[in-house]
């Protein structure tokens, strides 16, 4: 997150700036590492990992960041390991237009676990070696006579940071399209009457969709080597150090997504509404239809709202990118508030990205769940009553 830059608007190259000094430490020439200060880039430079070193967040920030973090994820993990458990215990009770909240959940039992490893191991992934392990001494002290520190990881050298980053980054992605697909199938079930089995007849395509497309995305990401460290969650991201790669697959999918969901869900609402009017007209009763709405009125309250406010999260870290590089890079510069990262929007963040997991579960928040789970108990303790046959 914290190697820093802009991209030209013209080009969406930054420009090698032979003028700009790395600031901070030379970095062995074959990882291929750059520092973005402005919209000028300069290579063979490390961005630092240690507050000391003069990295944008204090050590206190940094330990909240982490505890606050691994907390939330623990918690993520539980709600959606029981999402998934419970329709494990039964299955016919998800069946489409509902059962897209099963794999929401199921991605993000990924991301949480992503997110639990940069609790677990600290800054080992998301930091790393300016050498790589074959350079001499001689070629250290060559390419820089200060004793190596730990820079920010990038592109994909270190293993360990390429795999947290396919956890988080592919199931991330993929979560938000099995929304666009839960809304999407409301849409058919409530608005263009569809029953359930027309609805899984065309499933297939659904995870083709939701599965490829991430996939996709992934791969470009790996093949430009665009992977960077988070320092402050411990994990590797997409768009950290090239704000155009930020821009193109973090930021603009995710406004897709929200968008066309949004619109989706709204027409199925609106449906809803319709049907509701003609069954009141004829006398019929709407306790359960008017329960179905009010149920998907709160989920879609719950999934949009930490949504849009993680977008809102990102688009301020891309508007102010290029003022925190240069406050960074002019480190005798007057310290001025406005050009250093707020630290709770980034919080708001992490936090807002994992209670969307955590409300993933609000669906299965019913009698019909405690039933589900006594049915399956009962089960379990009566294979276990009866004696074995002799």
């Amino acid at each position: 997150m914290f190697p820093l830059c802009v991209v030209d608007a013209d080009t969406r190259k930054p420009k090698p700036s032979p003028a700009l000094e790395c600031p901070y430490l030379r970095v062995y020439p074959s990882l291929n590492y750059r520092v973005f200060v402005g919209r000028h880039e300069i290579p063979d430079c490390g961005m630092p990992c240690s507050v000391i070193d003069g990295a944008h967040f204090r050590e206190d920030h940094r330990q909240f960041a982490r505890y606050m973090i691994g907390i939330t994820a623990i918690v993520c993990l539980v709600s959606s390991l029981f999402t998934v458990a419970t329709f494990l215990v039964d299955t016919s009770r998800f069946r489409y237009p509902q059962r897209p909240i099963i794999f929401i959940s199921g991605c993000y039992c990924i991301v949480a676990v992503a997110y639990l490893v940069g609790f677990a191991i600290g800054n080992q992934i998301a930091c790393s070696n300016p050498f790589p392990p074959s350079a001499s001494e001689d070629e250290i002290e060559e390419q820089d006579s200060v004793k190596p520190r730990l820079v920010v990881t990038q592109r994909t050298q270190n293993e360990g940071c390429t795999i947290v980053f396919m956890m988080l980054y592919f199931f991330s992605m993929a979560s938000w399209l099995w929304w666009v697909v839960l809304t999407v199938t409301w849409f058919l079930s409530a608005g263009m009457k569809w029953g359930n089995e027309a609805i899984e007849r065309n499933a297939h395509y659904f995870h083709l969709v939701a599965w490829t497309i991430p996939a996709i995305k992934t791969i470009v990401l790996l093949a430009f080597g665009q992977i960077d460290g988070d320092p402050l969650a411990g994990v590797c991201i997409a768009g950290g150090s090239n704000i155009f790669w930020l821009r193109a697959l973090v930021i603009v999918p995710l406004c897709v997504y929200l968008g066309v969901g949004t619109c989706f869900l709204l027409a199925g609402f609106v449906a809803l509404c319709r049907i509701r009017t003609v069954m009141k007209h004829d006398g019929t009763r709407v306790d359960k239809l008017e329960r179905l709405m009010v149920r998907i009125g709160i989920y879609s309250v719950l999934y949009m709202v930490p949504a849009s406010i993680v977008i809102a999260c990102y688009f301020y870290e891309h508007s102010l990118r290029m003022r925190w590089s240069n406050y960074w890079y002019s480190a005798h510069a007057s310290s001025s508030s406005k050009y250093v990262p707020d630290f709770a929007v980034f919080m708001i963040k992490y936090l807002m990205a994992l209670i969307v997991g955590i409300m993933s579960g609000f669906w299965i928040w019913s009698s019909k769940t405690v039933s589900s789970w006594q049915r399956f108990c009962c089960v379990v303790l009566c294979r276990r009553s009866q004696p074995s046959a002799i």
